[in-house]
């Protein structure tokens, strides 16, 4: 893993979530969250001012779904890495969210065990997918 300081910019609206989402990154050094967002406007705004190194973020959003919101960061920090985050699990979504350049696909219901060996994968430059996609 690289040495410095990893920003990382987490976006889901349901704030329960966000908080275990931050408490659970918490517990890793190296990652620094430097923003939280709550819909896809949002979240495209900060991300094309912060310019985060990682995206943790959740598709059904309001103003702006997931997928959109990738679309839109693709274009404004193109070198931030995504990591989806989110319940949807059809063929269709996973693989518009990796068409987008996705590097990591983690469902919500294995977050606790996932999410910081999803992060690790994608920092590594893999690729991470919850098993059972």
């Amino acid at each position: 893993m690289p040495s410095s300081t990893i920003r990382v910019l987490v976006v889901d609206d349901y704030e329960p979530f966000r908080r275990f989402v931050c408490s659970t990154l918490g517990k890793r050094t190296g990652l620094q969250i430097v923003a939280k967002a709550s819909d896809g406007r949002e979240a495209v705004r900060k991300a094309a001012e912060l310019k985060p190194d990682l995206i943790l973020l959740d598709i059904g959003l309001p103003t702006l779904n997931g997928i959109e919101t990738a679309r839109e960061i693709r274009k404004l920090a193109p070198e931030s890495k995504i990591i989806f985050l989110t319940q949807e699990f059809s063929a269709v979504v996973v693989q518009a969210a990796l068409s987008l350049g996705a590097r990591g696909y983690v469902l919500k219901t294995k977050a606790g065990s996932e999410l910081l060996p999803a992060v690790d994968a994608v920092l590594e430059g893999k690729q991470f997918f919850s098993r059972g996609l």
